[in-house]
């Protein structure tokens, strides 16, 4: 069945049978998860939908949606929003009520600080009504951030956990974004891809490609940290840990920039017909990688140690690639999750040392320092903003009714510089007392299960750079994404001075 009948039929059942549609968003039949949310017994049409949907080869499911989206476009028009870059004013000269801090320029212009700071002085809990991703309660305080964190019985990661929505039929199912018991089969399949044995063994690998990266760095002239450090290191791990083929590892950190950057979800600036071609690739690679990798094992080759082999011998991820749009999420997830907050804190870590450049002295001089620093990195870039939530029933937060289906934001990067938890927070500080408490990674059941691994990946960056260099120099203002969700660079320029010879 090609896969754009495939696709009108599904939303045929869609509406007929669809019990459970995400809070706080319209009904839309171009979500594919709805399908797989629908009570049982299952019907004759349902198995067929359920069989069509797993032969049906991955990125032609993709392509098939992004036909019917172009169509529905066509007819309905197009719902995603487009921003447009003004300054934003002065916080002091906006009115409490009409503090939007989920516009996508305000990291990039520097304006975060202060609006996260009046925030939580006199609104921790602030109702918008009216952002461009519809309405939601920003939490801004470490301690009512951890309340919401971890109570996952009265707020709901499910169905997603960035600000806005995918569009349409791109919202798919991620363990992120399941409550318990989901998120913890799926979560157990391939966390041992990160336990402390197996970091271990992967030390002498990270370190030598951290070296090879880093002795091939041009000396005595600017060039851009972002791309010929941040990215590169990271998609050289990112296709260790898939097994993914070494030549194409760039692709990876292409197609989660795509994931990540639409403007409806994040407020990105992503192309949708570039994004949905290249979630098709990508989902056409992925597949190819899982059917090669379970051809092997089934010809008696042992199982690798990356994330698709374990999720192949898990009892509750085994069949995933018969759910394809489940599997191409926590594929998403895994690699996105992989990407972003290493990437990002590489480059925010020689920023940061540049902006306190006493601190750069001390460590220079005592590399000892080097674990704590990667600690002070994490919490004062954040990478990653927030997440988000949905109340399941009506409660109170520090005061402020929530009704139940509101959305509710947690700003992580708010928290970890919220004065009431770490002591002169805007300043960079190695060796601060509670640095390790940040909320960079969550808490809870949805804490970053790759954190050791982002720590490891930056603990060993810097004690390489340190043995090589004297100084790096920031040269020029950086470049920062659009995006309210990740808070990135897509651009630094910095220039090297070696060590001198002894």
């Amino acid at each position: 069945m090609p896969g754009g009948a495939w696709r009108a039929r599904s939303c045929l059942v869609a509406e007929r049978g669809c019990r459970s549609i995400s809070l706080n968003s319209s009904y839309d039949p171009g979500h594919l998860h709805i399908i797989r949310r629908r009570t049982n017994p299952m019907n004759v049409l349902d198995q067929v939908i359920n069989k069509a949907q797993a032969t049906i080869p991955m990125d032609r499911q993709v392509q098939g949606l992004h036909m019917f989206q172009k169509a529905k476009k066509l007819v309905l028009g197009d719902n995603q929003p487009v921003f447009v870059e003004e300054p934003i004013p002065d916080v002091n000269d906006v009115p409490l009520t009409a503090i939007d801090v989920s516009n996508p320029f305000m990291y990039r212009q520097g304006q975060w600080l202060p609006y996260f700071k009046r925030l939580r002085d006199e609104a921790p809990v602030h109702y918008q009504a009216n952002s461009p991703f519809g309405p939601f309660w920003s939490i801004t305080r470490y301690d009512d951030i951890v309340a919401v964190d971890k109570n996952f019985e009265v707020f709901s990661a499910e169905p997603q956990i960035v600000i806005g929505n995918p569009p349409d039929g791109l919202d798919i199912e991620m363990f992120i974004a399941m409550d318990p018991p989901r998120h913890d089969q799926q979560r157990g399949a391939v966390q041992g891809v990160v336990a402390p044995q197996n970091l271990q063994e992967m030390e002498d690998l990270i370190r030598s490609r951290v070296q090879e990266v880093l002795d091939n760095l041009p000396i005595g002239e600017p060039f851009d940290w972002v791309d010929n450090v941040s990215i590169e290191l990271t998609s050289r791990m990112l296709a260790t840990l898939l097994d993914f083929p070494y030549q194409d590892r760039r692709k990876l950190v292409y197609w989660t920039d795509l994931a990540a950057g639409s403007a409806s979800a994040t407020g990105g600036q992503n192309d949708l017909d570039e994004m949905y071609k290249g979630i098709a690739e990508m989902a056409k690679s992925f597949s190819a990688l899982w059917h090669d990798k379970a051809a092997r094992l089934a010809a008696g080759e042992a199982p690798g140690y990356d994330l698709i082999s374990m999720m192949q011998m898990s009892e509750d991820t085994k069949d995933l690639i018969h759910r394809p749009m489940e599997f191409l999420g926590n594929l998403i997830l895994l690699v996105v999750g992989g990407n972003d907050t290493t990437r990002n804190s590489m480059s925010g870590g020689v920023l940061a040392l540049n902006q306190f450049p006493d601190e750069f002295a001390r460590l220079k001089a005592d590399h000892k320092l080097i674990p704590k620093l990667v600690n002070e990195i994490i919490r004062w870039q954040t990478p990653l903003a927030y997440m988000r939530r949905i109340a399941k029933e009506d409660t109170v937060l520090n005061g402020q009714f929530i009704r139940k289906g509101d959305k509710l934001v947690m700003w992580y990067a708010s928290a970890n510089r919220d004065e009431r938890k770490f002591e002169n927070p805007d300043d960079f500080i190695m060796g601060r007392s509670n640095a390790r408490h940040h909320l960079s990674f969550g808490i809870g059941v949805h804490r970053c299960m790759g954190s050791r691994l982002a720590e490891l990946q930056l603990r060993i960056l810097w004690e390489e750079l340190l043995a090589r260099f004297d100084d790096i120099k920031v040269v020029g203002e950086p470049e920062y994404l659009q995006s309210n969700f990740v808070r990135g660079y897509t651009k630094m320029m910095v220039e090297l001075t070696p060590k001198q010879s002894a």
